[in-house]
């Protein structure tokens, strides 16, 4: 759906801030239950002009927060994660 969105020529800003398991697609070669690349998609939204942003502390528990992330990718914080929220239009979670 993030692709599709930031795709789109008349789509607003797309962000997406990452937590808990999900701040592992951040690093490079991870591939989902199907064995499908998940970098291609994540460089697909960077190119698109997504801000993609893994929690910095659940990246810090899962040990993530020192390695290699994919380009375009950052660790964010939660006030930051607020202050998304705040200006945003729309919000949608999963």
């Amino acid at each position: 759906m993030a692709n599709t969105l930031a795709g789109r020529d008349d789509a607003p800003e797309v962000k997406l801030f990452l937590m808990s398991d999900a701040t592992v697609v951040g690093l490079p070669h991870q591939h989902d239950g199907a064995g499908s690349g998940l970098q291609a998609q994540v460089e697909q939204l960077v190119a698109a002009g997504a801000q993609l942003r893994l929690c910095r502390t659940c990246a810090l528990a899962r040990g993530l927060a020192e390695l290699t992330l994919i380009a375009g990718v950052s660790i964010g914080t939660l006030p930051e994660l607020g202050d998304w929220i705040m200006a945003a239009d729309k919000v949608i979670t999963f």
